[in-house]
């Protein structure tokens, strides 16, 4: 006992009533500042049954779970890709041709009313496929931004286009047309009016599906970009199958010395496709007297632009035609036909003006070309820009 007395210190002073209650005041104040920390502590993190609780409601909520975006169907978002539903949007709509036309004519011809670059409107005129449809696949490959496609076909025509294909969704509201008959124009008016909704649009060219192109697409790009006027064939053509069409009771709205025949095949600038398809007085005149054998799609537009535009115009089509055989028809190309030769002598095998300039390439096009000279074309023509 008395060893272990030895080792204990002894207070300094006695242990008083005033001490044990202020011990017992610090305690309860530490113990209340506790108190208060754990609760904001709780109001501010939620314990780990509250997360999980809150996550299960999540997934309950929106089950089943949805699929990660697919580019199929258009929802996938990315800056550097473009969804196939993007690359491939329907230009269909269920206007009527008044309404169309109207909706067309009402667009402006300037290209600062449009963003981006200056396009091509490329206008296919066709019953059904595009058999050397591979071709052109090639010829506008890597160009998107600068081309738009419209596809007129019969309306019974209903095979699918792959959603990879440059033509997917290119097909346009359409009627049925016969040869030789106002129909055709109507289709050429319904290309024209619906490449006009894109205000980018500021060429347009009519296309076969037996045409091709002569050159790639930057050359061609370029050579219409650049030009100062449009390309139509028109001509003053005294005999039978020309004034001898012209019926005189069109006269007053055109005289005889107005009539022009001229190729289908043409191109044009926005501000003449707008007068075409604003057109109603000649368009009515031509659809009431010009009646077989008088040909619409030979002599309608040729006298528009003859009346109105011929200064703007450089009275030559941009698309290459073997008239040789004579005939009502061009000859047909077939694959025994396909070669160098062939195709150097469309290119460079005549002499014409381009913005006042002599040059020896004065067509961009050629028609026409039969299904089976698909694989002798692709072959020969390589589209490197």
């Amino acid at each position: 006992m008395g060893a272990i007395d030895k080792h204990v210190q002894p207070f300094s002073r006695p242990f008083t009533m005033r001490d044990l209650v202020s011990h017992a005041l610090t305690f309860l104040i530490g113990l209340s500042l506790g108190f208060l920390i754990s609760l904001q502590l709780n109001s501010s993190f939620p314990g780990p049954l509250v997360v999980f609780q809150a996550a299960s409601n999540l997934v309950s909520s929106t089950s089943p779970p949805v699929p990660p975006p697919s580019p199929r169907n258009g929802t996938f978002n990315s800056s550097t890709s473009i969804s196939l539903k993007e690359e491939c949007q329907s230009v269909m709509h269920n206007m009527s041709d008044q309404e169309l036309l109207l909706a067309a004519s009402s667009r402006v011809p300037r290209l600062q009313e449009s963003s981006g670059h200056p396009k091509i409107a490329f206008m296919f005129l066709t019953r059904g496929p595009l058999p050397l449809g591979p071709l052109w696949e090639k010829f506008f490959e890597g160009h998107q931004g600068f081309y738009t496609i419209y596809v007129h076909s019969d309306p019974h025509y209903n095979r699918t286009v792959p959603q990879t294909s440059v033509f997917c969704g290119r097909r346009i509201p359409s009627q049925p047309v016969y040869w030789g008959t106002a129909t055709m124009i109507d289709a050429e008016r319904r290309l024209l009016a619906n490449a006009l909704l894109d205000p980018s649009n500021q060429r347009f060219v009519l296309l076969s599906d037996s045409c091709i192109p002569l050159f790639n697409f930057t050359t061609i790009y370029d050579y219409l970009i650049t030009s100062n006027l449009s390309f139509l064939g028109l001509y003053d053509d005294p005999r039978k199958v020309g004034r001898g069409r012209y019926n005189p009771q069109m006269s007053p709205m055109i005289n005889i010395t107005n009539w022009r025949k001229g190729s289908q095949w043409f191109e044009m600038h926005r501000e003449m496709a707008l007068h075409v398809v604003s057109d109603q007085t000649y368009y009515s005149v031509f659809k009431q007297y010009c009646q077989r054998p008088c040909y619409n799609d030979e002599h309608y537009i040729p006298t528009l632009v003859n009346m109105f535009y011929v200064e703007l115009n450089s009275n030559r089509s941009i698309t290459w035609i073997d008239w040789s055989r004579g005939g009502p028809h061009p000859r047909k190309h077939g694959p025994a036909d396909i070669n160098h030769e062939l195709l150097n002598k469309m290119r460079y095998g005549s002499e014409c003006i381009y913005n006042g300039n002599t040059t020896s390439m004065c067509f961009l096009f050629a028609r026409k070309f039969s299904p089976s000279t698909l694989k002798p074309l692709l072959s020969l023509l390589h589209f490197h820009s």
